[in-house]
């Protein structure tokens, strides 16, 4: 007797009821708030995939949420990274998607963490009477260069605070490496499991939003999640505020050994 096929799992825009096909106003407004979190196209799709789906590997997602078959991969690591998706093991390897509910939590603690320094910021400013001495950067490729001129620039201590290190390393890989040479203190703040270069250290933590910087306690710079947008300022009162920000995260990390 011929055992019978498991049947396929069915399509994302069959199994994602409430948000439709990939073409509906709603679909499309999930992609976007998505995106507004820190994900890309890519990584907004493959996740209502993973949704829809509940499992799923590369190519299987790749095909379902209509996204290259030779980046599905990547993308699935990133959205690892970002707490969106944890892989179970297998060959080829197998991903799950964390409950939709379960990251929201987690984004609306990071983000109101955010916005809570934020809020003790401008406090502080207000306070003061200081102008706020912020200048801002548009274009990915410009925020880029800003991070990798301020970590040219430091003496004494650099530390990155960012969900997108895979999307940074590259760039700045060998400047952390001459940073080190000169004997800065290079931190990293970032997801677990990250490749880090030698020489940096690595504090463990999930969930993050922003891109932040802080160079020699002296100039900080915050990005926009998708790295398109930034502000920078050597205002003595905001920096010391970053400091003080960025010194409760540090504490609040893991500790992690470098990976090479």
């Amino acid at each position: 007797m011929t055992k019978e096929a498991a049947p396929a799992p069915p399509a994302t825009d069959e199994s994602a009821v409430p948000l439709g096909a990939d073409t509906t106003a709603e679909y499309r407004r999930t992609v976007e708030v998505l995106g507004k979190v820190g994900l890309t196209v890519y990584e907004a799709r493959a996740y209502i995939a993973l949704v829809a789906r509940g499992v799923g590997d590369a190519a299987t997602l790749a095909l379902a949420a209509k996204i290259p078959r030779t980046s599905a991969y990547k993308v699935l690591e990133s959205l690892t990274q970002k707490g969106y998706a944890v892989p179970t093991g297998g060959k080829p390897i197998l991903f799950r998607p964390k409950p939709p509910l379960e990251v929201a939590e987690s984004l609306k603690g990071s983000i109101q963490e955010v916005f809570d320094g934020l809020e003790s910021l401008h406090r502080i400013v207000a306070e003061h009477g200081e102008p706020q001495l912020v200048y801002l950067l548009a274009g990915r490729d410009r925020v880029i260069g800003k991070i990798a001129e301020l970590l040219d620039q430091s003496m004494q201590a650099f530390i990155l605070t960012t969900p997108q290190l895979s999307e940074l390393r590259e760039e700045i890989g060998k400047k952390v490496a001459s940073a080190i040479k000169r004997g800065v203190t290079v931190t990293f703040v970032t997801g677990p499991l990250q490749r880090m270069p030698e020489g940096v250290r690595h504090v463990a933590r999930n969930n993050l939003v922003a891109t932040e910087v802080l160079a020699d306690g002296q100039h900080a710079l915050l990005a926009a999640p998708g790295l398109d947008a930034c502000g920078f300022t050597d205002n003595p009162i905001l920096t010391a505020h970053l400091k003080q920000f960025l010194e409760v995260i540090l504490e609040a990390g893991e500790p992690a050994s470098p990976t090479p």
